[in-house]
């Protein structure tokens, strides 16, 4: 979907150590479920040699057969359907507002100051903020998704509806909805391709200056960081990447000219044609700046950051953790030249049991059926349960799906994928210590 990567500030932009991975191998009618798409870590003392990992060999079928297996009605788009999600989203965000309203005035009122345990008011005043701020940023979060699905037409057949809609819900939350769209239309045209995609393309050995010949604690001394500097980075990756994308191109194509950003209509990722619509994107962030400005001296900042500005920013980590660990593990190949093609692109994706039940009523299941997403961006969210199982039973152990608690994977996928090679049509990522965990089959 989205497209949202280990990145690291200098004093000019920001850098990114992007991610994707693998699919299984050969067809079959079965399913393999990955639980954890990140191996055990090995001892330096173990043997590593390449010959022994499970080797991959990409699917063979065109994207014609492969869309056969999928019901007609699966494709079918329900504009009454898509309001009514995205209603029924806009009176959840307004009624967590809403109560959100009577947190601090009870905190202060006459009762609790008569408990005489201000410690404990602190407490859970504080607390109750916490749950707003989860709960509400997984609505806002949800509601991005409805702009998501309109940037792709899947909201509606109405390519009015789509855009109206999906400017709203987008610039509301700082998101420059026409110039994302046709940056992630080309993600979705192009993925995991080394060339081609526009987000989270891996570094390569030579991107990191590594030798060619390197020994694991040589690995280690280059790219080894304390666990404490890891999550600190982690962290800054999970607020800070979506804008770093947006204004830096940061985890985009490494040959874009500096400076390129979703914000010039003159960038290379327009053309000529698309510049008005860079241009009303930009009106409508605009408009939000002045408008959070007008309400932060009409209720002060701290409302406003409370009300809003935390949620918002929970949006950009959710998003960013979904898109992150939907093309990021150390299974998922990436391809160079003749390789890669739409279809082994799309399957280069990892469905995940998302935050459970929360996942899949917040967030429109946006992060449980991803794989079928990037097969068939057009399909409504509402038909992804379905279409999966179809999905599945078709391209069997090219289908990738991960059980492994997400933060969990995170972390995982966050240490585990530093780089691919330089050389190769076929590519994984390899670790800290230069290992990677699958290998492309050998052609006879």
């Amino acid at each position: 979907m989205l497209a949202t990567c280990r990145f690291c500030l200098n004093t000019e932009v920001w850098d990114i150590w992007s991610t994707n991975h693998p699919v299984g191998s050969s067809p079959m009618a079965s399913v393999t479920v990955v639980q954890s798409l990140t191996p055990p870590t090995q001892t330096l003392s173990e043997a590593y040699s390449e010959d022994t990992l499970p080797a991959f060999t990409p699917m063979k079928w065109s994207l014609k057969e492969i869309r056969s297996a999928i019901p007609p009605h699966l494709f079918e788009r329900d504009t009454m359907r898509g309001l009514m999600y995205l209603l029924r989203d806009l009176l959840m965000a307004a009624t967590a507002w809403s109560l959100a309203s009577h947190i601090d005035p009870l905190a202060h009122s006459a009762t609790s100051r008569n408990l005489n345990a201000p410690w404990l008011i602190e407490v859970a005043k504080w607390s109750a903020w916490a749950v707003y701020w989860w709960f509400q940023g997984l609505i806002f979060t949800g509601i991005w998704v409805i702009g998501h699905e309109c940037g792709h037409g899947a909201f509606s057949k109405h390519k009015l509806v789509n855009d109206v809609i999906g400017f709203v819900t987008h610039t509301f939350l700082w998101t420059p909805f026409f110039s994302w769209k046709i940056s992630h239309h080309r993600h979705h045209s192009n993925h995991a391709s080394m060339e081609r995609d526009e987000v989270y393309v891996p570094k390569t050995r030579s991107d990191l200056d590594l030798p060619h010949s390197a020994s694991a604690l040589d690995y280690d001394e280059l790219l080894g960081d304390t666990p404490i500097y890891t999550l600190f980075m982690l962290v800054r990756q999970q607020l800070l990447a979506f804008p770093a994308y947006l204004l830096f191109n940061v985890s985009g194509q490494k040959h874009y000219p500096k400076w390129t950003n979703h914000f010039d209509p003159n960038s290379v990722l327009f053309t000529k044609a698309q510049r008005n619509a860079v241009i009303i994107s930009n009106v409508g962030i605009v408009a939000m700046m002045l408008g959070v400005s007008y309400a932060s001296t009409l209720y002060g900042s701290s409302d406003v950051i409370k009300y809003y500005g935390i949620p918002w920013l929970a949006v950009t980590h959710w998003f960013v953790m979904i898109t992150y660990l939907h093309h990021t593990a150390p299974d998922l190949p990436h391809y160079r030249g003749t390789e890669w093609n739409f279809q082994r692109g799309a399957a280069a994706t990892v469905d995940r049991n998302f935050l459970g039940w929360q996942g899949r009523f917040f967030l429109h299941d946006v992060a449980h059926y991803h794989v079928i997403h990037h097969f068939f961006p057009k399909m409504p969210f509402y038909h992804g349960p379905e279409a999966t199982q179809h999905l599945k039973n078709f391209i069997g152990e090219h289908y990738n799906y991960s059980e492994e608690p997400v933060f969990k994977a995170l972390w995982n996928s966050y240490n585990k994928c530093q780089f691919v090679e330089d050389e190769g049509d076929i590519l994984f990522y390899r670790d800290k210590l230069g290992k990677a965990v699958r290998r492309p089959a050998k052609v006879d």
